[in-house]
């Protein structure tokens, strides 16, 4: 998963699905969840997985209103489709991709 900036980000949620992880390095929670996204990410090939941290991109997760963190976003063509948020298990991280993910 790559760490973005706002440019970038606005750049790989306009086409097909990207799944977004709004967490902080500081974060005990966010550091849990990291490695369950990795490796989820390698099972949805048609997915872009990008991270965002919050403490450098403060206007972004205010745009996006984070009010708590880990939370992961799915955006589709551009649009926000879905989010959720707190440390989750793989098949419950899976569970939510495939709700939007049709």
């Amino acid at each position: 998963m790559q760490i973005v900036n706002k440019t970038d980000f606005q750049k790989i949620i306009q086409n097909g699905y990207t799944l977004v992880d709004f967490y902080a390095d500081w974060c005990g929670p966010c550091k849990m969840l990291g490695p369950i996204l990795e490796e989820v990410s390698h099972e949805y090939p048609d997915v872009d997985f990008i991270k965002i941290n919050v403490d450098n991109e403060q206007e972004l997760a205010a745009e996006y209103r984070i009010m708590s963190i880990p939370a992961v976003f799915m955006f589709k063509d551009g649009e926000m489709v879905g989010k959720t948020g707190g440390l989750q298990p793989k098949e419950a991280i899976k569970n939510f991709i495939d709700m939007y993910r049709k």
